[in-house]
């Protein structure tokens, strides 16, 4: 899902951490390329509103959310905490 504005963010967080149907594991993605996990994007869900209205490269501009199919060794860029992947785990 391409996120171009706020509206767009917003309608992903609704959505929620696993995409339906199939339940796989969702991501976002920022312009600068980072990784943010849902717990770290509803965490600072004001940085990411401001750099998406401002089109801000700051590193919380997110520009996407995306499904984690296989990277079992994918981290988010804030929490340092794991992702988890629809078909990498035990």
């Amino acid at each position: 899902m391409t996120i171009n504005t706020v509206e767009d963010f917003h309608e992903a967080l609704k959505a929620g951490p696993y995409a339906w149907p199939g339940g796989y594991p969702l991501h976002f993605i920022t312009s600068d390329g980072g990784v943010l996990s849902f717990e770290s994007a509803k965490a600072n869900i004001q940085e990411i509103e401001e750099a998406i209205a401002d089109d801000f490269s700051d590193g919380w501009r997110v520009v996407c959310m995306d499904v984690n199919w296989e990277d079992s060794q994918l981290y988010c860029d804030h929490s340092g905490k794991r992702i988890e992947s629809a078909y990498a785990e035990d």
